[in-house]
């Protein structure tokens, strides 16, 4: 696949580095020369100085055979414009946007084929967001993430000493929940994954992915660590986009999926972000103006008894820091936005109990449109090492090599499995756990878990139908 990418910032630089390995042809275009000079330098890929908005530019760059353009530049006006450039000049099938702008989210014409033609628009602080109210309704989880409508779930859990089933072989998680079906998918053991088999067992400290209808995720939670108590009291260090967001979520509980309130607290250095996010929020949510690292602050407000701290300024060291010290001050649970891979990678599963990556969120709504077949739904996982999937099986068992074959006998390529299989339409859909036995239909939606993405053009090609399907 032939893709343009504006941009070579961090949400750049991880999309290339993302696509780059799965024998793409990738160009990348930046005004910032010796960005584009590092990228060429680490990737293979070609880079290109310029206005991403110029046609001459673009045409550089090979728009007029291009499957697709991503515009990820700090600008939304830069990415508006250069799909719309893309697709009245040079008819670039796929153009995708970032925008920030929240103002133009509740007018797709804008932004759509009456306005900038941008076929697909991704919303980062809205991804982050959605990304920490899920962690918020499963304090125990590291990841979780929603297939076929939100009726499956995937969920990574730390297994701890003492859960019911850690040192215990994956087989006896039949015997302690025989009325649950689910699938553990992958286990990661000191960053490496291991096989999943019967006798694999599960050992305190694992990394557990795990796949079941959504009603089911807590019963599965539970056997493989102690359950936390439900959040109630949450400070936010931070009162940006996304602490707007999440606070006005958390006290309005819209896409919370709990009927719990919170109690929120946001803690904002800007006296000016102060009182806006004051007129912007309800009364219930105290807004303090103030230093995250500040231990005298976070005493008083109570750091000790909070359930959650979330650390959302655009500082990494700030949000480190703070969250740190709100671990150290006793705080139950932290949160940290990182931009920085390495500081990321550093920092998740130690004194920072989840640290999260605003581009790996970003990439995860990306994927699903980049992805080759029928992809409903892509997600990056493990800070973009692997990938789930949810991708629709076409075709009869002539035209397909998939569909009308049992799960054992699909040639998957070695790290990836075939988790559950969606069944049926809107409120008729069945998630049915994908064992060696169970056969596939033609349009069932299937769940994959891939560990390696390496692995994606493998699994792309087994789901394409062939000709005779036509």
């Amino acid at each position: 696949m032939k893709i343009i990418i504006l941009g070579a910032g961090r949400v750049g630089t991880s999309v290339a580095e993302s696509l780059v390995s799965e024998a793409n042809d990738i160009t990348v275009i930046d005004t910032d020369g010796p960005r584009i000079a590092d990228l060429q330098s680490r990737y293979d890929l070609r880079g290109l100085v310029g206005n991403a908005t110029l046609p001459s530019v673009l045409k550089e760059a090979g728009a007029e055979d291009a499957d697709m353009l991503i515009a990820v530049t700090a600008s939304d006006e830069t990415n508006l414009v250069a799909c719309k450039v893309a697709a009245d000049l040079f008819n670039v099938p796929t153009r995708i946007a970032r925008v920030r702008n929240t103002e133009l989210q509740g007018h797709p014409e804008l932004t759509g084929d009456q306005g900038f033609k941008a076929t697909h628009i991704i919303w980062p602080e809205q991804s982050v967001t959605d990304y920490l109210l899920k962690l918020i309704e499963f304090p125990e989880a590291l990841q979780v993430l929603e297939f076929a409508d939100g009726k499956a779930s995937l969920i990574a859990v730390r297994a701890f000493a003492g859960g019911p089933l850690v040192s215990q072989p994956i087989q006896a998680l039949r015997k302690h929940i025989p009325n649950v079906d689910t699938r553990i998918v992958a286990i990661f053991r000191n960053d490496r994954s291991i096989q999943c088999e019967a006798q694999t067992m599960i050992q305190p400290g694992d990394e557990v992915f795990f796949l079941a209808a959504s009603e089911n995720i807590r019963t599965v939670m539970a056997e493989l660590r102690r359950m936390d108590k439900p959040v109630r009291r949450v400070l936010l260090a931070g009162g940006g986009n996304i602490g707007l967001r999440l606070a006005r979520a958390l006290d309005t509980g819209e896409g919370v999926g709990t009927p719990e309130k919170f109690n929120v607290k946001i803690i904002e250095a800007n006296k000016r972000r102060c009182e806006y996010l004051a007129g912007q929020l309800s009364s219930s949510v105290l807004v303090l103006h103030g230093d995250a690292t500040d231990e005298d602050l976070l005493d008083e407000e109570g750091v000790a008894e909070t359930d959650l701290f979330i650390a959302l300024t655009n500082d990494d060291e700030n949000n480190i820091m703070s969250a740190l010290l709100a671990k150290r001050m006793g705080a139950r649970r932290t949160i940290a936005l990182i931009n920085r891979k390495s500081y990321g990678d550093l920092m998740q599963g130690g004194q920072i109990d989840i640290a999260i990556s605003p581009s790996h969120a970003t990439l995860s709504n990306l994927l699903k449109h980049v992805r080759r077949g029928d992809v409903v739904a892509a997600h990056s996982l493990r800070r973009g090492a692997a990938e789930a999937l949810e991708i629709i099986a076409h075709g009869d068992a002539r035209s397909s090599r998939v569909v009308g074959r049992k799960v054992e006998d699909i040639e998957l390529p070695k790290g990836a499995t075939i988790g559950a299989v969606v069944r049926g339409q809107g409120e008729l859909a069945r998630v049915l756990i994908a064992h060696h036995d169970t056969a596939i239909e033609a349009e069932d939606h299937l769940i994959l878990f891939v560990a390696n993405k390496r692995l994606i053009p493998r699994i792309e090609k087994l789901f394409q139908v062939g000709v005779g399907f036509f």
